[in-house]
């Protein structure tokens, strides 16, 4: 079969994002663009770059200009993924931030999954340092590209086309994912934004209720984070939760007041 036989079967692009988190070379976002390109991926969606793109991007993206123009521009990563059903931070796997752990077709399998419920967002971070924990917190997984660890280090624009690449090799259907990946998306899957509110609220009240007796709030709230993300919880789950929280914190404010018996 030819490959323009090939390509009047492939279904539709998914509704999945690739976000470049402080690039400091623009060449690399033309690099990722021309990646994300060729394995037809289009969204792509850039936080806070060092340096606005310019020549050197549109050089390096070779043909793939229109989607670095299309670019939205983000300050935070919060942002950029408010309203994503699903976000895949890609890193090194030895961090604090303790996420699970998928390899890329682990992460591609599980982005389809997902993209049907909402935005999934594929995160990228910067070419020295990667993203830092404040930004893995905002994903509900790590992926790890298996690099040889003698030569680990990855240029961002190949990164992006490893991961783009498995998300290509999923939609045409190509593949056996692995059985770590194979998570069924639920209908109503609450926004990456409902899930910061509740994160937030839950943190407030922890603190009203002094639930860490004068310990370091950080690693209970890493692993309340990670309880709830893999819970996979909907909008009504969540605000029925932020209902609880809410009543929680009214009788914290009363007997703080000396008015509950």
């Amino acid at each position: 079969m030819s490959d323009d036989a090939i390509s009047q079967d492939i279904p539709a692009t998914p509704d999945i994002r690739i976000v470049l988190v402080g690039t400091q070379h623009p060449g690399n976002i033309g690099a990722a663009a021309r990646a994300m390109k060729t394995m037809g991926l289009s969204q792509l969606v850039l936080v806070a770059p060092e340096k606005a793109p310019d020549r050197d991007t549109e050089a390096m993206a070779a043909g793939a200009d229109d989607l670095v123009a299309a670019a939205p521009v983000h300050a935070t990563l919060a942002d950029a993924v408010a309203d994503c059903a699903l976000v895949l931070g890609c890193t090194a796997r030895n961090r604090r931030v303790q996420l699970e752990q998928l390899d890329p077709r682990e992460a591609a399998v599980r982005a389809l999954a997902f993209a049907g419920q909402g935005p999934v967002a594929l995160v990228f971070g910067r070419e020295r340092t990667g993203l830092d924990n404040n930004e893995l917190q905002l994903c509900h997984a790590a992926v790890h590209i298996p690099s040889d660890p003698a030569f680990s280090s990855l240029n961002l624009a190949a990164a992006v086309q490893v991961l783009s690449y498995e998300v290509r090799m999923q939609v045409l259907g190509v593949g056996t994912p692995a059985p770590a990946a194979a998570v069924i998306a639920r209908e109503g899957l609450a926004q990456h934004a409902e899930l910061e509110g509740f994160f937030a609220q839950l943190g407030e009240a922890l603190e009203q209720i002094d639930f860490h007796k004068g310990r370091t709030p950080d690693s209970a709230m890493r692993k309340l984070r990670r309880l709830y993300l893999r819970a996979g919880l909907d909008s009504a789950e969540v605000r029925l939760l932020r209902g609880v929280l809410a009543d929680t914190q009214r009788m914290a404010m009363l007997a703080g007041r000396g008015k509950i018996p």
